[in-house]
């Protein structure tokens, strides 16, 4: 396959969280009009304690209803991913984290969503008296991992992020 002409992106919407741009692909024998939405990078945070793993709830528009996730989000201007989860899990938990492992880095998305992702996994916390922000979370709580993966296969968590930390966490660090 011949590697494709990329013309130059024109944002065609932007605000504070996203921004969607145009870009036209040459491939020689036909051409391509790609419209991507760019989040930029997010991360998410698994914390072990125990047999148990660190989730967060709150409404999802697009599911109408609460979900159970673990803690993430987006990664801000400056930040590098490792501090966002970190400050991430404090915001939504009040649990400080240190020492993270990055766990598995992936693209939920290769053709018109940027949204790079990085998961870290730690067992070194610390609680904090310092209230989760309700903007960001209802309500947060201890969940044993056979119980995740209950909620994973029952169709209970269909939060991508979450789903594959777990089951990467679960498949390669949970049985060493």
């Amino acid at each position: 396959m011949d590697v494709p002409r990329i013309g130059p992106r024109e944002v065609v919407y932007e605000n504070s969280y996203q921004q969607v741009y145009r870009v036209h692909a040459d491939f020689g024998a036909f051409s391509k009009e790609y419209y991507v939405t760019d989040y930029g990078w997010r991360t998410g945070l698994i914390v072990v304690r125990g047999e148990s793993i660190l989730l967060v709830q709150q409404y999802r528009l697009l599911i109408d209803g609460p979900s159970w996730e673990i803690p993430g989000g987006r990664v801000d201007r400056g930040e590098t991913p490792e501090v966002s989860a970190v400050r991430e899990c404090l915001e939504e938990t009040g649990v400080r984290c240190k020492n993270l492992t990055p766990l598995i880095t992936f693209h939920p998305g290769l053709d018109t969503l940027h949204n790079p992702t990085r998961i870290f996994l730690t067992h070194d916390f610390s609680t904090t008296d310092r209230e989760p922000q309700p903007k960001e979370v209802e309500r947060h709580e201890w969940v044993p991992l056979s119980r995740c993966l209950d909620m994973i296969n029952g169709e209970e968590m269909v939060d991508s992020l979450s789903i594959l930390g777990l089951l990467t966490y679960h498949s390669v660090w949970s049985r060493r």
